[in-house]
C-alpha cells in the first residue's frame, strides 16, 4: 500500500472507522515497523494513545510490530503526546523511540501517528524515510520483544508538579486558587490531578473522562464552542482561571476569571511577556497569521517578532535554527495553541505551557494582579475574519501559487506588500491587512483579514473582485465572500 497519502506534514493521519478506512491495523503495523527500521532495528520503544475509539486495536498493531522486530516495548496506554516524547527523556524509561496514536482535534473517525526520538518529533523528511522503510517490512528477528513495566503518566505528572514548585518556590503553590480544567474528553484529564495535588480547587472542571466520541464539544482550543464551554465553567464556578486542552494535550488555552479567552494572539502575547522578562532582546517565532498588534506588543516588551510559515513544526524548527546560529529564540508558538519553549526541549506541550502560565498567575495573585494585567497593552484589531476558498481541479497547488504570485504583483501596484514574510502574500492598507496563503494540507486558499470593520469590508471586496478572474475556484466559497463584502 502507498502510505505517502497518509502523510500530513510531520504526522500520519487517516480514516480509522467507517466504510473508507485507510489507517487500519495493517497500516499501523507497517509504519511502526518502518520506524523500528529507522531506529536501526533495536532498542526499546514506547507506545501510547489518546481517547479515540480505535486507539486500543491500533496500539496493539503497533506493539506487535515492535515485538516482531525483537524490540522490547512500553505499553503506556492513555497518554498525552508530550508525555510520549518524555518517555525518551525520563531516566526511568529512557526509551529509544516513541509512537503516539492520535489525530489531535480531528473527528472521532480519524486517527494518526506521531513518532519521537530523544531529539524530538520526526521532521517531514524523516517521516518520509519511515514511510519508505514501511513498504517491505517482513520481520526476521528470532527474538520476540517483551513488555517492560512503565507508569509514564505518573512520571509525567511528577515532572509537572516539580516544575510548578520550581517556578513558584513553594511546595503547594496553588492553595486558595480555584481552577477549572476542560480535557475535551481527551487524554488531558490528568492535569486536574496535578493541580489538585498542589492545593487547587478543581471542582468546576469538566469533560475529564476520556470519550472518543467527543460528545460535549470539538476538542480544539481554537473552536468557539470549546472556548465557550470552559469560559462558562469558569464564570459559573467562580474560578480564578480555566485551562482547556485538545485531544492529546499538546495544545492549550487559558480563560481568566471573567471568562475572557486567552488563546491565539492573546496567548502568544502572554507567553511572550513572561519569556521576555527573562530573555530581553530575544526573538519570538510565530506562524504567519499573527496580528500587527502582537508585533507591536513583542517589540514594546523588548523582543523581536519573526513571523514564519504556518505549521507548528515549521515554527519550532525555525526557532531551533536561530538558536543553532547564535540567535536567542526561547519561544516558538503558533496561533493554534502549539507552544514550544527552549527550556523544555522545544516540545509543543500544552500542559507545560499551562504550568508556566498558572505558576505566573499564582505569583501575580500575591501582588493583587492577574495574567490579564500582563497583556493590558496588547492592541487588538476591531475585526478579524478568515475565509477558506476551495481550489478545484488536479492542479490546485499550481493554481494556489499563481493566485499568490498574481496578488503580490497586484498588491505592489496598488497598495503595500512587504517582502519579509515567509508564507503567502500579505497586503497592507495602512495598518490593516489581508493575507493569502495555501493550506498546509488541503486544496484550499486561506484568506485572513485584520483591521477596522470598514476596512475589512473594503479588503474583502478587493479579494473578491480579484478572484473573479480565475477558474477552478469553488463558487459557493466565492458567494460567501460576496455576502460579506
Amino acid at each position: 500500500m502507498d502510505y505517502t497519502k497518509l502523510k500530513s506534514g510531520t504526522d500520519i493521519r487517516g480514516t480509522a472507522m467507517g466504510t473508507k478506512i485507510d489507517l487500519d491495523e495493517s497500516a499501523v503495523y507497517d509504519l511502526t515497523a518502518g520506524f523500528v527500521r529507522k531506529l536501526g532495528g533495536k532498542g526499546v520503544i514506547a507506545v501510547g494513545h489518546d481517547s479515540r475509539l480505535t486507539a486500543e486495536k491500533l496500539k496493539n498493531a503497533a506493539i506487535k510490530a515492535i515485538a516482531d522486530s525483537g524490540c522490547d516495548y512500553y505499553d503506556c496506554g492513555l497518554a498525552s503526546t508530550p508525555a510520549m516524547f518524555m518517555a525518551t527523556v525520563f531516566a526511568e524509561t529512557k526509551c529509544d523511540g516513541a509512537v503516539m496514536l492520535t489525530a489531535s482535534h480531528h473527528p472521532y473517525d480519524k486517527n494518526g501517528m506521531k513518532f519521537f526520538t530523544e531529539k524530538g518529533g520526526l521532521g517531514s523528511g524523516e517521516l518520509s524515510e519511515v514511510i519508505a522503510l514501511s513498504s517491505d517490512c517482513v520481520m526476521e528477528s528470532d527474538r520476540k520483544g517483551k513488555k517492560r513495566d512503565c507508569d509514564l503518566m505518573t512520571l509525567y505528572k511528577e515532572f509537572l508538579k516539580n516544575k510548578f514548585r520550581e517556578f513558584t518556590g513553594e511546595e503547594s503553590p496553588l492553595i486558595g486558587m480555584k481552577i477549572a480544567v476542560d480535557a475535551s474528553n481527551g487524554s488531558g484529564g490528568f492535569f486536574a490531578d496535578v493541580l489538585a495535588e498542589l492545593g487547587a480547587d478543581v471542582s468546576a472542571s469538566l469533560n475529564l473522562e476520556p470519550d472518543g466520541k467527543f460528545p460535549n464539544h470539538v476538542p480544539n482550543p481554537e473552536a468557539a464552542e470549546a472556548m465557550k464551554a470552559i469560559s462558562d465553567a469558569v464564570k459559573a464556578g467562580g474560578c480564578d482561571l480555566g485551562v482547556i486542552f485538545d485531544t492529546d494535550a499538546d495544545r492549550s488555552a487559558i480563560v481568566t476569571s471573567d471568562g475572557k479567552e486567552i488563546n491565539r494572539n492573546r496567548l502568544i502575547a502572554l507567553m511572550s511577556a513572561i519569556v521576555l522578562k527573562e530573555n530581553r532582546g530575544a526573538t519570538i517565532v510565530t506562524d504567519s497569521v499573527t496580528s500587527s498588534g502582537l508585533t507591536e506588543f513583542i517589540t514594546a516588551h523588548g523582543g523581536i517578532h519573526l513571523r514564519f510559515k504556518r505549521g507548528y513544526r515549521n515554527v519550532i524548527d525555525k526557532a531551533m535554527e536561530l538558536e543553532n546560529n547564535g540567535v536567542s529564540a526561547p519561544l516558538a508558538i503558533e496561533t493554534s495553541g502549539h507552544g514550544a519553549l527552549k527550556e523544555n526541549y522545544f516540545l509543543d506541550d500544552g500542559a507545560y505551557m499551562a504550568v508556566r502560565l498558572i505558576s505566573h498567575a499564582a505569583k501575580l495573585r500575591k501582588e493583587g494582579k492577574t495574567l490579564s494585567d500582563l497583556i493590558a497593552d496588547l492592541k487588538e484589531p476591531e475585526c478579524e475574519e478568515c475565509f477558506r476558498v476551495t481550489l478545484t481541479g488536479e492542479n490546485w497547488k499550481r493554481l494556489g501559487q499563481i493566485l499568490i504570485d498574481d496578488m503580490r504583483r497586484y498588491g505592489k501596484k496598488s497598495f503595500e506588500v512587504k517582502d519579509n514574510d515567509y508564507e503567502g502574500v500579505r497586503v497592507y492598507l495602512g495598518s490593516d491587512w489581508f493575507m493569502l496563503r495555501q493550506s498546509v494540507h488541503d486544496p484550499v486558499l486561506v484568506i485572513n483579514f485584520e483591521g477596522a470593520k470598514k476596512q475589512v469590508c473594503k479588503m474583502v471586496k478587493i479579494v473578491y473582485d480579484f478572484l473573479l478572474d480565475y477558474d477552478n475556484i469553488d463558487p459557493f466559497d466565492l458567494d460567501n465572500l460576496f455576502k460579506y463584502k
